[in-house]
């Protein structure tokens, strides 16, 4: 029975897809739930898996090509066998008989350099002669030929190159582009700015180092981070500066009554932003363990639309790479991003005194259309006030 096999069902924001990687040929064996092929958007990249046994019968989308959501990528054989492989024939000899088994760029290298496809040992499937092997078959080409031995000229020597000056292009990926474009566009829409402050870690330290061992215990595992202070922190500011949880849609200001608040994630793909929802209602347990969550779905390739869609506010930690001050780049249509960076000790005058602190510089970059500075700067000072003085958030003071 044949079945079409069709790109998931795209959501409203998503409008097409790239295919990125069959990870099954026409005529291999499938089994059910069996990852056939991964579909690139502009945010994740998505999985199609096998219906049930069979083979894939055709492929009729190939690697970057653009797709749309429902739209036919192959036709899959239910209940079919994978085809037998050909039992005898040298792979040269294969290779040789059939040059559609040459690859594009495998073919252009045997015409630039002149060689006989027969004489070139194949590795690829089916008998398939891959530039790899052309670019193998050339390096170890004057061992195999017994030419007499060449006079040469010392100075010529000198001249030679060591090493291989080498250049790898590769097009950007579809989730990379839709980046890069993404913050070109904050930046010319946008009337960006950005103030700065530093913290006190110390008694966030302090607490943490008391109890960290008790809270893991208590939570099942879950260790105590920094991240969660500064989630709960910017929570009880974003209440109280409405402003800062507002986004712009054209010419209207939205002003949000719940706090979703995204926390930039790096990835093998790229940096990614999973929301925390309602951190009003959350704990700090709750922050903790979602954001281990994210950051191992974010390694393996595994966070979905769902966690990337919506968020009021986002927060990115440039620290846990050594930084210690930047500029963060609004994520729109949000009207402001927190920048954490690198904990360091630093002399600081306390009370007259000079005291060596753990300081962490902060800083928020917002969209001058919706937030006036004074609002920017309070907004900043109250997150430096709880995190100075943890007690606060829990008397909401």
């Amino acid at each position: 029975m044949s079945i079409e096999i069709k790109t998931p069902t795209f959501p409203e924001s998503v409008a097409d897809g790239t295919v990125a990687t069959w990870h099954k040929q026409p005529g291999e064996a499938c089994s059910t739930d069996e990852l056939i092929v991964d579909i690139e958007t502009d945010k994740v990249v998505l999985e199609v898996v096998a219906p049930s046994d069979g083979v894939i019968k055709e492929i009729i989308k190939g690697e970057g090509d653009t797709v749309l959501s429902e739209e036919i990528l192959a036709i899959f054989e239910a209940g079919a066998a994978a085809a037998a492989p050909a039992a005898t024939a040298a792979p040269a000899q294969s290779a040789a008989a059939d040059v559609e088994k040459v690859g594009p760029a495998a073919r252009k290298l045997i015409e630039e350099n002149s060689l006989d496809a027969s004489q070139i040992p194949a590795t690829g499937k089916n008998g398939g002669i891959t530039k790899e092997d052309v670019v193998n078959f050339l390096k170890n080409k004057p061992a195999v030929a017994a030419a007499a031995p060449v006079k040469v000229d010392n100075a010529a020597a000198l001249n030679i190159v060591s090493g291989e000056r080498v250049e790898k292009r590769v097009p950007m990926t579809r989730l990379r582009a839709t980046i890069a474009k993404r913050l070109v566009e904050a930046q010319q829409t946008a009337a960006m700015l950005t103030t700065y402050n530093e913290v006190n870690m110390k008694p966030v330290m302090e607490l943490r180092k008391q109890y960290k061992d008790l809270f893991e215990k208590t939570h099942n595992g879950t260790r105590l981070g920094f991240m969660s202070f500064f989630v709960k922190a910017t929570t009880e500011a974003l209440k109280r500066f409405p402003a800062v949880n507002a986004s712009i849609d054209g010419n209207d200001m939205v002003y949000h009554g719940y706090q979703d608040i995204g926390v930039a994630v790096s990835t093998a793909r790229g940096l990614m932003v999973p929301v925390l929802r309602d951190t009003d209602a959350m704990t700090l347990a709750d922050v903790e363990s979602t954001i281990a969550d994210f950051g191992a779905r974010g390694r393996d390739g595994k966070l979905g639309l769902d966690d990337m869609q919506g968020g009021t506010f986002t927060i990115t930690n440039g620290g846990v790479f050594g930084s210690l001050m930047s500029t963060p780049i609004l994520n729109p249509p949000q009207t402001a991003i927190l920048g954490m960076h690198k904990i360091q000790e630093r002399p600081m005058a306390v009370n007259g005194q000079v005291e060596i602190l753990p300081m962490m510089y902060l800083a928020l970059s917002y969209d001058h259309r919706m937030i006036d500075g004074k609002e920017a700067v309070q907004f900043l000072v109250t997150i430096k006030d709880l995190l100075e003085d943890p007690a606060r958030m829990l008397l909401e003071v």
